[in-house]
């Protein structure tokens, strides 16, 4: 009896700070998972609920899960992405099925043997609820587990609602290559720019109408949009509080740059894992740049410091369980952002032709191509071109995606 009322006490006090408004003068977004929880949460009544969420699915600090759950809300099946449902994996670390240590649920993995929810896996499945902070790169995993889920979702003939959340880097800012068929892939699903400036919802919509993923019946796909959100704000303009969409970008300073630095994990040379700041710490142990070299990377923009470095890259249980170059003294360049008025793809492509030409054993992967969704980067790293003015052709994009903007 005394564990069920403090249950139930529980359960009010997060119901009661889920449904206190973040609506401040220091907050002028209002998340899809906010709205949800002020307008929408009669229509959900009697329904058994799916979650596809990540740590990120928060409003006040609280998981959605264990708001839904106080609210009484029906909630029978948790979906984990990559990184887990709660946040526990690393990059690229295979997620088991298990079990919600704190609510009991069963947890079914979607970054493993399987991608895409079984017909089995939605059997007591009324509608999914899809709540997870994208990082606006075609190559971020989480864009392509939606369009596996909405795919599942039509086969089973249950809806999907996505409730979304601002693209960090803004709604306006598109850059790099349109992903060529040759290189599809889990990390490259969709022909969009590898920077397509849309949010969750918005790639939801343009996925099924596109047809871009698999289907007989089109897929019954809900927006609940965000409140305040305009094309032109990056994270910091929302108010919102950073929550790690992954264990490697911990700050918005690490996605901010992510969009261009990623591209080491298509080489030999570290990206930063296994220390505290993944993508703005780069280099090799047989790196060698020259003090003109630094130079001219610290000139390419006023909103970035770049200085040469060393560091170590460690095992991280979470984040970089097997960083590469391991307790080796790495030599290379740290970035340190003072504003975000650059485009972070081409000034990553420019720190990536600079210290892969001074890497003697420097090695492009094939994985490189999966992320550039394309070999036209062979042209850079070589010196043919030049990454600040190359022309990436995205104005065909860009008119075909008018159709399927939510916000101005």
């Amino acid at each position: 009896m005394h564990k069920q009322l403090f249950f139930i006490a529980v359960s009010l006090l997060l119901a009661a700070c889920a449904s206190t408004s973040q609506s401040n003068t220091d907050q002028p977004v209002k998340t899809g998972a906010e709205v949800l929880l002020d307008r929408h949460l009669e229509e959900l009544s009697g329904k058994r609920i799916g979650l596809v969420m990540n740590p990120t699915a928060r409003v006040n600090d609280v998981h959605m899960l264990d708001t839904l759950r106080a609210r009484g809300l029906n909630i029978t099946a948790l979906f984990a992405p990559e990184h887990g449902f709660r946040g526990e994996a690393g990059a690229g670390e295979i997620i088991e099925d298990g079990v919600d240590q704190e609510t009991g649920l069963p947890v079914h993995s979607l970054y493993g043997t399987t991608r895409k929810p079984t017909q089995e896996m939605l059997t007591d499945t009324d509608l999914l609820i899809f709540d997870i902070q994208d990082v606006g790169v075609r190559y971020y995993t989480y864009i392509t587990t939606l369009g596996l889920v909405l795919e599942a979702a039509a086969e089973a003939e249950i809806p999907v609602w996505i409730l979304d959340r601002p693209n960090p880097l803004g709604g306006n800012y598109i850059s790099g290559w349109v992903l060529e068929e040759e290189f599809k892939s889990f990390v490259g699903p969709y022909p969009i720019p590898a920077v397509h400036g849309l949010t969750m919802g918005e790639i939801g919509l343009m996925m099924v109408r596109e047809g871009w993923i698999t289907f007989e019946n089109e897929p019954a796909v809900h927006v609940i949009e965000m409140e305040g959100w305009q094309r032109d704000m990056i994270w910091p303009d929302t108010g919102l509080a950073w929550i790690p969409p992954s264990p490697n970008l911990g700050t918005f300073d690490q996605a901010f740059v992510y969009p261009g630095t990623v591209f080491f994990e298509g080489t030999n040379l570290s990206e930063g894992r296994g220390t505290e700041k993944p993508f703005l710490l780069l280099g090799s142990p047989e790196t060698d740049l020259s003090d003109r070299d630094i130079e001219q990377l610290d000139d390419l923009s006023d909103q970035i410091n770049i200085k040469r470095t060393e560091f170590t890259p460690v095992s991280i249980p979470g984040k970089a369980p097997t960083p590469k170059h391991q307790d080796k003294k790495v030599k290379g360049i740290e970035i340190e952002v003072t504003g975000y008025d650059f485009d972070p793809f081409r000034i990553g492509l420019k720190i990536l032709q600079t210290l892969v030409n001074a890497t003697p054993d420097a090695e492009i992967k094939p994985f490189m191509y999966n992320l550039t969704g394309t070999k036209k980067i062979d042209g850079l790293l070589s010196g043919d071109a030049n990454p600040m003015t190359v022309d990436f052709n995205n104005s065909d994009f860009i008119e075909l995606r008018k159709t399927y903007l939510l916000y101005d």
